[in-house]
C-alpha cells in the first residue's frame, strides 16, 4: 500500500506528463518545485519509488512513470476529478473549492466507494474545471486543446477547461462571468502586450495574455 506522499509524487509526475505533451520524463528539480520540497527531499523518495518499481531513472537525471506506477497515477487522478465531480454537483462547493478538499479525499483505498461514486454521478467525463476524468479502466484520454490566446478576432468559442486550477484564477475568471460552457467573443487584442478585449455574458472585458493562456475553448 502506497502512503500519501508517494501518491502525491506518482500524481505530480503524470501531471507533467499532462501538461507537456505528454513529455514522458521530468527532472528532480522539476518534481521538487511542484511539492514545495527541497531536490534532496524528492532525491530520496524517488529512490524508494524506483524500489518499488513505481518509477524509472533516465540518463541525465530524467525520471518517468513505470507501467504500473503510471496505472496508480491514473487511479489516483481517476478520484480526485470524480471527488472534485461530486461536491461541484451534489454538495454544492464552488469551482475554486472542491480541488483542496479532493486532495484530502482521493487517498480514500476503498475501490468499491469510488466505483458507486462514479456510478452515482452517471460515469460522467469531465470534472468541474474540464479536465478528462479516466476510465475504471484505467483511460486516460489526452484532449488536443487550443487556448484563448489563440483565437482569432470576431470569433466566439465555448469554454470547455481552464488550465489554472489554483482558487486565486477560478474566483478572478468567474468574476468576469467566465464559466466552462460559457461563451466569448473575441473583440480585440492589443499587440503591445498581448491582452484580448473579450465578450462574455454580455459584458466587455479586457484580459491579460496570462489569463487567455489558461482558458482552453473548443
Amino acid at each position: 500500500m502506497l502512503s500519501i506522499t508517494e501518491e502525491n509524487y506518482l500524481k505530480v509526475l503524470l501531471h507533467i506528463s499532462e501538461e507537456s505533451n505528454n513529455q514522458q520524463e521530468a527532472g528532480t528539480n522539476q518534481i521538487a518545485a511542484q511539492l514545495n520540497v527541497r531536490p534532496a527531499t524528492a532525491t530520496d523518495m524517488l529512490k524508494k519509488l524506483k524500489e518499488k518499481g513505481l518509477v524509472d531513472y533516465q540518463k541525465y537525471g530524467k525520471i518517468s512513470l513505470t507501467e504500473t506506477g503510471r496505472a496508480h497515477a491514473v487511479h489516483i487522478v481517476r478520484k480526485h476529478r470524480l471527488w472534485e465531480t461530486f461536491l461541484f454537483d451534489k454538495l454544492g462547493f464552488s469551482w475554486d473549492e472542491v480541488h483542496e478538499v479532493a486532495e484530502q479525499l482521493e487517498h480514500i483505498k476503498s475501490d468499491k466507494l469510488i466505483e458507486r461514486l462514479d456510478k452515482y454521478l452517471g460515469n460522467p467525463q469531465f470534472d468541474p474545471h474540464g479536465d478528462v476524468i479516466p476510465t475504471a479502466t484505467g483511460e486516460l484520454v489526452s484532449e488536443q486543446r487550443k487556448t484563448l490566446s489563440e483565437t482569432a478576432v470576431g470569433t466566439r468559442k465555448k469554454v470547455n477547461a481552464v488550465k489554472d486550477n489554483s482558487p486565486e484564477f477560478l474566483q478572478y475568471v468567474s468574476q468576469l462571468g467566465i464559466a466552462i460552457g460559457n461563451y466569448i467573443l473575441i473583440k480585440n487584442r492589443f499587440d503591445f502586450d498581448g491582452s484580448i478585449e473579450i465578450e462574455v455574458n454580455n459584458k466587455t472585458a479586457t484580459i491579460s495574455q496570462k489569463v487567455a493562456e489558461n482558458i482552453f475553448i473548443k
